[in-house]
C-alpha cells in the first residue's frame, strides 16, 4: 500500500472519536478542485515521500492507548486491491475504521462493510447527475457506468446498517443552490449530508487557487432549506 501521508491526530475528521488520518496514494477522478493533487496526479505522485507500511504500523502500535479510530482516506482508496488486508490488519490493533471515498467501487464498499471492516464512510457527492462526468474530469473507458456506480454505493450506504455520511464540496462557478437541491433530491432521505465550502489551496486546475469561496451565510441558508430531508445536515 502506497501511503502518501500521515496526519497523526485529528479530533474533527472522525465525529466523536481521536484519530489518525493516513492518506493512501492515487485516485481516479480529477476533479479540478481537488487540493490533494500530490496524491492525484503522476508527476507529483513522482516527487510525494512515501511512508512505509511498516513506519505506518509502527506508529498505530505506540499509539494504541492514545487514538481511537484511523481515517483511510486518499487520493481514492477503493481503487487499492489491497485495501481489505490493509484495513484488517489496522483493524486488529483495536482501532475503528472510517473511509473517506468517492463511491466508485461498490462491490469493494460493500465487501468492507460485509466483512466488518469498516466502521464509517464518508462518500463524497461531486455534481447532480447531469455534471458529474464534466465535474470528476475523467474520459474514455473510465466513464463507463460511473454514475450507475456512484447511485449503487449510495443505494448500499443507505441499506446498511453502517454509519455514514454523504458530502459535497460547493464551488463557486460549479455549484449553486439549484444543483445542491438536485443532489438532494437524489440521496434524500439519508442519515447525514454536509456541505463543505471550497478552499483555493494547490488545486488540480490551477485556476481554481484564485476562486474565492462563497460566503458561509450562502451556504446555511441552502442548508436550511434541504435540513428537513436528512437526520443530520450542516455546512462545514
Amino acid at each position: 500500500m502506497k501511503i502518501g501521508g500521515l496526519q497523526k491526530l485529528t479530533l474533527i475528521d472522525y465525529p466523536g472519536h481521536l484519530a489518525a488520518t493516513v492518506f493512501l496514494i492515487g485516485c481516479n477522478f480529477r476533479c479540478g478542485f481537488c487540493y490533494s493533487s500530490e496524491l492525484v496526479l503522476p508527476k507529483k505522485i513522482k516527487l510525494q515521500p512515501i511512508i512505509s507500511n511498516k513506519d505506518f504500523f509502527s506508529f498505530l502500535k505506540q499509539r494504541k492507548e492514545l487514538l481511537e479510530a484511523v481515517v483511510v482516506c486518499g487520493g481514492e482508496p477503493t481503487i487499492n486491491a489491497r485495501l481489505p488486508s490493509f484495513i484488517r490488519k489496522i483493524k486488529k490493533l483495536g482501532y475503528l475504521i472510517k473511509l473517506d471515498t468517492n463511491g466508485s467501487n461498490p462491490k469493494i464498499l460493500k465487501h468492507l462493510i460485509d466483512k466488518k471492516l469498516i466502521d464509517y464512510v464518508a462518500m463524497d457527492v461531486k455534481a447532480p447527475k447531469e455534471k458529474y462526468l464534466q465535474i470528476i474530469g475523467i474520459s474514455g473507458v473510465l466513464k463507463t457506468n460511473i454514475l450507475k456506480k456512484i447511485e449503487k454505493s449510495i443505494d448500499i450506504l443507505k441499506k446498511s446498517r453502517i454509519d455514514y455520511e454523504f458530502r459535497t464540496t460547493v464551488v463557486p462557478g460549479l455549484h449553486g443552490k439549484k444543483d445542491i437541491l438536485k443532489i438532494v433530491h437524489w440521496i434524500k432521505p439519508a442519515k447525514r449530508y454536509y456541505l463543505q465550502n471550497f478552499k483555493g489551496e494547490k488545486t488540480i486546475n490551477p485556476e481554481f487557487e484564485n476562486l474565492r469561496p462563497y460566503p458561509r451565510e450562502y451556504l446555511l441558508e441552502i442548508q436550511k432549506a434541504i435540513s428537513p430531508f436528512f437526520d443530520v445536515c450542516e455546512v462545514r
